[in-house]
């Protein structure tokens, strides 16, 4: 049986090498589903990059495993089985091609798996396919959710911190990001919606703690490569949810950062261009989808606590778009040390639901 939250030890593979009898399921079997933006190399392996993607199997047996390769940082997803999140496994993916073991000791009947990936965007790894036991079957995949949502995010979205138990690190270690329970995932599940994730930790409109920014980055399928660009007519979302500018705020208040001086040189934003790019990014988010709902939200951090100018700027920005679709709400600030915990991902997601629920009918 599944263990919780245990990492296992596992026998690594130089090259793919099934134990007689087993069904090895390919990345690309059409009866894998997958949620969120997936590079499919043919006949090799699908890439995972960005926070919350996940594949999702339908199968008849007693057990199963996944082959994947770890290709930068290291990497955490969740194994759910028949949906039971309580007992998810956590696993890590190896940086050899590896087949690890997903469950076993199952009931010999009909089983769902998801494949979760927890990190942030700045890893990724190779999946490769699943593989049953022998005598296992690979049952037809269950239609897609209708409803579709996207999110595009900082650290908050991404999962940042969420496993942090108080008074421990929240630097951004790999083994405490946890997408699955952060507001945006929670959110799409609670609506049954088809969910995607471009979010990464430290990201901002204007400036970040890295070169890149959100307009730069919003458009790629590969988030490392410029040249790889996301086909939007691949996924149009009724719903998408912009939480962005925590790392603006912090970021144009810090002359000697570097970022800052290679963004702005050694004068900050002033008011009405913090306004003026946030409206030219909604303006692209709505040029790729003219039809959805756009929420603007910004917290739980720092950036909504009392006095803070950000909440008023992003109001001034939609405002201006003159959108009737094109909302805002903003989290109450969590005052609390670092970045939402599990627990606080939850009062954000319960917060978002009742908003949709009262403001968006889809």
């Amino acid at each position: 049986m599944m263990r919780k939250n245990k990492f296992i030890s596992l026998f690594l593979f130089l090259s793919i090498a099934f134990s007689y009898g087993s069904i090895f399921v390919p990345f690309n079997n059409q009866n894998l589903t997958y949620m969120g933006r997936v590079e499919k190399v043919e006949n090799q392996y699908a890439k995972i990059y960005w926070p919350g993607t996940s594949v999702t199997l339908n199968f008849q047996g007693t057990e199963l495993k996944a082959v994947l390769k770890n290709g930068k940082e290291t990497t955490y997803f969740y194994a759910i089985v028949d949906g039971n999140d309580q007992e998810a496994l956590k696993i890590k993916a190896d940086t050899i091609q590896s087949s690890i073991v997903l469950a076993t000791g199952l009931k010999n009947a009909n089983h769902t798996v998801q494949l979760f990936k927890l990190s942030n965007n700045t890893s990724f790894t190779y999946f490769y396919g699943f593989e049953l036991g022998d005598g296992s079957t690979v049952l037809a995949a269950n239609p897609l959710p209708q409803r579709k949502i996207e999110f595009y995010g900082n650290s908050i979205t991404a999962g940042h911190g969420v496993d942090v138990l108080p008074g421990h690190d929240d630097s951004g270690s790999p083994e405490y990001f946890n997408n699955y329970w952060t507001y945006a995932a929670r959110t799409a599940r609670h609506f049954n919606a088809q969910y995607s994730c471009i979010s990464r930790s430290g990201i901002g409109v204007m400036v970040s703690w890295f070169p890149i920014i959100m307009p730069e980055m919003y458009d790629r399928l590969n988030p490392e490569d410029p040249a790889s660009k996301w086909d939007f007519a691949a996924y149009t979302p009724d719903v998408v949810v912009i939480n962005l500018f925590q790392n603006d705020m912090w970021l144009t208040a810090s002359p000697n950062h570097p970022q800052f001086k290679a963004r702005f040189g050694i004068t900050p934003p002033d008011v009405p261009t913090i306004i003026q790019s946030y409206q030219n990014f909604v303006k692209s988010i709505r040029s790729k989808y003219p039809d959805a709902s756009i929420i603007c939200v910004l917290g739980s951090m720092n950036a909504t606590q009392k006095g803070s100018p950000w909440p008023g700027y992003i109001e001034t920005a939609v405002k201006g778009l003159s959108d009737s679709k094109i909302l805002t709400h903003f989290f109450p600030y969590k005052d609390t040390p670092g970045h939402p915990k599990a627990a606080e991902q939850k009062v954000m997601a319960d917060d978002l639901i009742d908003f949709i629920d009262k403001n968006i009918t889809w």
